[in-house]
């Protein structure tokens, strides 16, 4: 693999196309034609808005001794908002799949995948070339690029999907040159191919307009031999991710944790960022250092890949999630709140074999059907973990140098 270099470094808009050299254009197939959508859900007016915090358990990967099931046929849409047609919007999927694609590729023609892996490693085909995608690595298929992804064990994991605009860098502002995710650790594939007839023909899957259409044709699509551009799949090890982070007190905003961001025509402001909290050391002082109880424009969907996350001490788990909606109020748990209250403010190591991150949005996010009824793991007592809370209010006392 090769570096992605100042692809994604520039900051003004810039043209984004690559020329692909292939054994056989991909026109030679045969007509597309409508399949079984499955989970696939792209209609946010299926069930009525609900602005509860809501909270999922590990959402269940089936078992491949009871049926087989690949990334595609995986795939569950959990919210979203806005109109694919508009190009204006965006979706929150879960993959469960405990097989690989066989003699089946996908692309999308709505939108750029974010794919984040929790649970087994991917090895993800594309007409670029390979990539190889464990947990704690994440991977952007842009729009319209064919892929296919093979699995060896169970696998579960996250996908952001936006409309209309692609992901980029956030921009550093005063940070300056140097600091969260830099340009020099993205990697892109470099040119692979198959030169290989399919008997029976290859099934090439496209979701065109929320909906999936499959087309034959009798040979494999990654029969690209060359190419060159700068519109290309891509993969980031979120180890690599440099944190800034307060060193005085108070909080800075989550959003000097962001790693990729989708941003809309109001400046400032995003279809959706892809955040995450890594390993950090902890050194506010007079702050209370968890993430403060709040509300704020933003819809909010957390994950968990691995470890504990520091403002939650039970009940989010690896494999699992969150939605705390726009202007719902929102934070630590009874039991973060008391033990941060009580701690020492010493120099602390902050989540360490953690990663968490967040797919956030200024557009309100639907729940689907499958997510609030049928998904089986909305976890319907997440409100019982602030009820503990207590009052700590003391109007009389002062501070020893409190002028009186």
């Amino acid at each position: 693999m090769s570096v992605l270099q100042r692809i994604l470094a520039a900051q003004a808009p810039c043209r984004k196309d690559s020329w692909l050299y292939r054994i056989l254009p991909s026109v030679s197939h045969k007509p597309f034609a409508s399949i079984d959508q499955g989970h696939i859900n792209h209609n946010w007016d299926e069930v009525g808005p609900d602005p509860n915090q809501l909270r999922w358990k590990p959402f269940e990967i089936p078992k491949a001794c009871q049926k087989k099931v690949d990334f595609v046929s995986g795939l569950h849409t959990l919210c979203g908002a806005g109109d694919i047609r508009s190009n204006n919007g965006l979706a929150v999927h879960i993959f469960l799949c405990n097989s690989s694609m066989e003699n089946r590729c996908f692309y999308n023609s709505d939108g750029d995948f974010l794919i984040v892996p929790q649970k087994g490693k991917l090895l993800i085909y594309t007409e670029f070339g390979k990539m190889f995608l464990q947990p704690n690595e994440i991977c952007v298929i842009q729009r319209g690029m064919r892929f296919s992804v093979d699995v060896f064990e169970e696998t579960r994991g996250y996908i952001l999907e936006v409309y209309g605009v692609h992901f980029e860098l956030p921009d550093l502002g005063p940070i300056g040159a140097n600091g969260l995710a830099n340009p020099r650790d993205f990697l892109i594939p470099v040119a692979w191919y198959e030169d290989r007839q399919v008997p029976g023909g290859f099934t090439v899957i496209n979701k065109y307009q929320g909906k999936l259409f499959a087309s034959k044709q009798d040979v494999s699509p990654f029969n690209v031999v060359a190419w060159h551009g700068n519109y290309t799949p891509y993969k980031y090890n979120l180890e690599n991710f440099m944190v800034i982070n307060a060193v005085a007190f108070d909080h800075a905003d989550p959003s000097i944790f962001t790693v990729l961001t989708a941003k809309s025509l109001r400046p400032g402001v995003a279809i959706a960022d892809f955040v995450i909290f890594p390993p950090r050391w902890g050194v506010a002082d007079k702050t209370f250092r968890p993430p403060y109880y709040h509300r704020n424009c933003m819809s909010e969907f957390m994950g968990l890949i691995k470890g504990h996350y520091e403002a939650k001490q039970g009940g989010f788990l690896p494999g699992g999630g969150s939605l705390h909606s726009a202007m719902t109020p929102h934070g630590p748990d009874a039991d973060c709140f008391e033990k941060a209250s009580k701690a020492k403010l010493e120099p602390e190591r902050i989540a360490d074999g953690t990663m968490a991150f967040m797919f956030e949005s200024s557009l309100s996010l639907a729940v689907t059907k499958w997510g609030l009824k049928t998904c089986g793991c909305l976890d319907e007592d997440y409100y019982k973990c602030w009820e503990p809370l207590q009052a700590h209010f003391t109007p009389t006392s002062r501070s020893p140098t409190e002028p009186k």
